[in-house]
């Protein structure tokens, strides 16, 4: 089967060129997934150019797949700067809208299924909070290892989060004007200073409020009946994502039908996925990828 993929880019009104990574089988037509990633992350997380990953694997069962590089990270352009004065509410009300328009102006309409990594998750959620038009387009959706506000007290969930994520990241952010994450080898990509203020104000379990402009999403999302979202967690994520954060999530992410699965040995699966590995290796195939197949069949 050939899985073919290809670069869309969007030109934003201020000077900056979103990526979005087209991956899909030319002979299967099929309902369109969009994919966002998560903090100090890009698209590929999702896909590799020699088609491995989570991207090419559901383009094989004939979706077609849309994998965002969010502002400055990926292949969207310029990278981040101490110049990049952009944050989560960008994404959220900019970025993300503008794949969808493309998406819908490419296929006809817009994607039918939602799916993200770790902090994509939040914006994801964020986005219907402040769009709710976007929910009915929505069949289903997949968050794989996505908490809002850090809860469990794992000694790596002290030194990735508090020691990090808290007090080094804002540190080095203020003297070089942005977090150079991929340099100290924090995550595959950077942050500017601003995303990296506004999710560690989020992550440090304070409201679920834009700094920019005081939307409540909190408010917003408890009354609303989001699309059905399969909550996919690792047993070995023990710092970013245990099933008390993930639960916490779903707890304030309004009322409608959520499923948390954690993958592991112990749970009758492969390989103790982690935070990374849950979406790169390559048992995940016959794991939380067959799964999520099947949560968007049932949809």
């Amino acid at each position: 089967m050939t899985i073919k993929q290809e670069s869309v880019f969007i030109k934003l009104a201020d000077q900056q060129t979103l990526h979005l990574r087209r991956i899909y089988n030319p002979n299967s037509q099929g309902p369109a997934v969009l994919f966002v990633h998560g903090a100090v992350e890009n698209g590929k997380i999702f896909y590799t150019h020699s088609n491995k990953g989570l991207a090419p694997f559901l383009a094989e069962q004939g979706y077609v797949c849309y994998v965002a590089d969010l502002r400055g990270r990926g292949e969207s352009k310029p990278g981040i700067s101490k110049h990049a004065h952009y944050g989560q509410t960008e994404a959220i009300t900019e970025d993300i809208p503008a794949f969808i328009d493309k998406i819908a102006e490419l296929e006809g309409k817009p994607p039918a299924y939602w799916v993200a990594h770790s902090w994509g998750g939040v914006l994801m959620n964020s986005v219907f909070a402040r769009f709710p038009h976007y929910i009915a387009d929505v069949k289903a959706c997949a968050y794989f290892g996505t908490k809002r506000s850090l809860y469990n007290h794992h000694p790596k969930k002290y030194f990735q989060g508090n020691v990090i994520w808290y007090f080094l990241a804002p540190i080095l952010a203020n003297k070089h004007g942005y977090l150079p994450a991929k340099k100290l080898k924090w995550g595959s990509d950077d942050e500017t200073k601003k995303s990296h203020y506004q999710s560690m104000q989020w992550a440090k379990k304070k409201p679920w409020i834009d700094s920019d402009d005081g939307f409540d999403y909190g408010a917003a999302v408890s009354e609303m009946h989001l699309p059905p979202t399969l909550h996919i967690a690792g047993v070995k994520d023990k710092a970013l994502a245990q099933p008390i954060d993930i639960q916490k999530f779903i707890d304030e992410s309004g009322k409608g039908v959520q499923d948390l699965r954690i993958y592991g040995r112990k749970h009758g699966h492969q390989f103790d996925y982690d935070h990374i590995n849950m979406l790169t290796h390559p048992n995940a195939k016959a794991d939380q990828f067959t799964d999520l197949v099947n949560w968007f069949a049932a949809y």
